[in-house]
């Protein structure tokens, strides 16, 4: 028999699945990049997206922040895009858990400023004097649909299930867990969006069935391609493919290079004027999506008349259909299956709606696509059947054990890093990579935790033991890999492996051991009231922190190559060094955050003379220590 806990009188845990039970409404959420939208189980036991006081289903994925600190979130925000651009973020999702390395070659896409500081470290966005991560964004964003919901639906929403692209990593997950946390969702799992497609269509919800799926979702700035294969209820992804900047956006930039050559208009003076560039690129979806039924477009502009017809639309958008026609080859290939052994395909995201899309998917598959759900809609209406599977209303689904509590090791500054997320299926595995913050480190101390807060001193300590060994390297040079292997029994093994040296520590512990089911009630209902707070400490802990290891770069850099720098130039890097460090004990992040990029802006072009002098000395033979 699951035991079950109690919260708040009316809400219950099952510590065997971790699961909500009936009593209170979970909904599901489509986070989407260019759009975003939550669906619930009505009373008729159908998924049905909200449409809260006639604004539409779609909510946009955009925040404008206003000059007096007002905050303007969805539709209204969109507006912004035309008028305030610079304050204005939209495609946040592309951000989550990347660091500025990972999107570097993009970054012209963006009206807004990512900080680029010139490490892996994740991105963050300047508005103003202030700085965003783009978890504080996408919780922003969370927070709109839960209010949304909340209003439509006459009940509290706290609960959620909230679905990621198949390809999202590790980091990109608990990114999006921790966006959830910080609109006062509690996230009960995350799902990837072509299952939550699936069962929108009843696929998977036979035990007894077993399919091979290919979901083909293209949207207004991503596409992906997964393959799935279910058994017994339970869905495996065999392969994804796609390119995370490939979509509806790329059709609508077509339109706009076509009518930029068409009216020789100079590029150059739309890039300055960002107004009128996002005026030309709103236009040109308009354009887009009236070719669903009128075969050609024409409007004005000042005194510009924008016209073209369906079928020089389908000749510019031809090379960007085929080149996701590329990766469904691929991802078939990565798969191990011919085409004959694709039972259904799926159409996802507003962007299939095309119908040249539809024809070279349906074409390539050589069968009819599933378009009958609205593909704006499908990933939502599936994440709320999850959902109501979670809360425990439907019992043609098994629902694997699960762990009730996150699992995750202390990092700098005291804080939790989950590796295993609450709600996880069990068994599982799950990694990380980490390294060294000093130079010359050759022990590493690992400490295991579990619970829910974002700092350690709040959770409970599970294990901790010294890998030790590692070769004296400069700080992050090692690549320490810390792997969790949770069993079905609940025994939970943690391996730390130095891969350059093969290094290897391994422990073993069981997380519920002596725990319980009042602490782990009063565990879960703490990260609940503290969601907020803990997230702004962990904000703070993570600014100091790379404020701390930048000022220990610079001061090594100086040191080391104080020859290749004037007195000047040591006198004022010197200056932003310690202005800094004034920064880090001030308890506010924007600040730190705002001193970190400007040391990081002042010393850029040292480290670029630097390797400038490395290549030339290298040239004559020679080495720079």
């Amino acid at each position: 028999m699951p035991v079950v806990i109690h919260i708040m009188a009316k809400v219950s845990i099952n510590l065997a699945t971790g699961s909500i039970q009936k009593e209170e409404l979970i909904v599901g959420i489509d986070l989407g990049t260019t759009n975003s939208l939550v669906a619930f189980i009505n009373p008729d036991k159908n998924p049905q997206v909200i449409n809260d006081t006639g604004k539409g289903v779609l909510v946009p994925s955009v925040v404008h922040f206003g000059p007096t600190g007002d905050i303007t979130v969805g539709n209204e925000a969109k507006d912004y895009l035309i008028t305030d651009p610079q304050n204005t973020v939209f495609s946040v999702k592309r951000l989550l858990g990347r660091s500025y390395k990972d999107i570097e070659n993009y970054k012209d896409f963006f009206s807004y400023k990512v900080i680029d500081d010139d490490s892996e470290s994740l991105v963050k966005i300047k508005v103003g004097d202030k700085f965003y991560t783009p978890i504080e964004l996408s919780g922003l964003i969370l927070k709109e649909l839960k209010v949304r919901a909340e209003h439509a639906l006459k009940t509290p929403v706290n609960r959620a299930v909230i679905t990621v692209p198949a390809y999202f990593n590790d980091s990109q997950r608990q990114a999006t867990r921790d966006a959830g946390k910080l609109a006062g969702l509690d996230v009960l799992r995350i799902v990837n969006e072509p299952t939550a497609a699936s069962l929108a269509y009843g696929i998977g919800l036979n035990p007894e069935e077993t399919k091979t799926i290919a979901v083909y979702d293209l949207g207004g700035g991503t596409f992906d391609v997964s393959i799935l294969q279910i058994q017994n209820g339970i869905f495996e992804v065999l392969s994804t493919n796609g390119n995370t900047f490939l979509g509806g956006d790329d059709f609508d930039s077509a339109i706009v290079d076509y009518w930029i050559e068409k009216n020789q208009l100079n590029k150059a003076d739309l890039i300055a004027d960002n107004k009128l560039a996002q005026r030309l690129r709103l236009k040109a979806e308009e354009a887009k999506k009236a070719f669903a039924h009128q075969s050609l477009f024409n409007e004005k502009i000042g005194d510009i008349w924008y016209t073209i017809d369906r079928n020089t639309f389908n000749e510019l958008i031809l090379p960007k259909v085929q080149e996701t026609i590329t990766c469904c080859q691929n991802a078939l290939k990565d798969a191990k299956l011919e085409i004959g052994q694709i039972d259904e395909v799926i159409m996802v995201g507003g962007s299939t709606r095309t119908a040249l899309v539809k024809k070279m998917v349906a074409e390539f598959f050589g069968r009819p696509v599933h378009d009958e759900v609205n593909p704006d809609e499908v990933v939502a209406l599936g994440a709320a059947i999850q959902a109501d599977v979670l809360a425990g209303n439907r019992s043609d689904i098994l629902l694997l054990d699960v762990t009730p509590l996150s699992l995750g090791i202390e990092t700098m500054g005291g804080l939790m890093d989950v590796i295993i997320p609450r709600n996880s299926k069990i068994p599982t595995k799950a990694g990380r990579q980490y390294t060294t913050s000093i130079d010359g480190q050759v022990n590493m101390k690992i400490a295991v935790y579990q619970g829910e807060r974002d700092l350690i001193k709040e959770n409970r300590k599970l294990a901790e033991f010294d890998l030790k060994g590692i070769p004296s390297m400069p700080a992050g040079f090692p690549k320490v890999d810390i792997n969790f292997l949770l069993n079905a029994d609940g025994i939970l093994k943690i391996q730390a492996i130095e891969l350059r040296s093969g290094v290897k520590q391994e422990v073993e512990v069981k997380p519920t051991y002596g725990i319980t089911d009042d602490q782990v009630e009063q565990m879960l209902m703490d990260s609940i009231t503290h969601a907020k707070d803990d997230v702004a400490q962990r904000m703070l802990i993570e600014a100091r922190t790379e404020g701390e290891q930048m000022t220990y770069t610079v001061e090594n850099f100086i040191k080391k190559y104080s020859n290749f720098l004037s007195i000047t130039e040591i006198s004022e890097t010197t200056q932003y060094v310690q202005k800094l460090k004034d920064a880090l004990t001030s308890g506010d992040k924007d600040l730190i955050h705002k001193s970190i990029d400007e040391l990081n802006e002042f010393t850029r072009p040292f480290a670029e003379r630097l390797m400038d002098e490395a290549i030339s000395t290298a040239m004559k033979g020679k080495s720079i220590e």
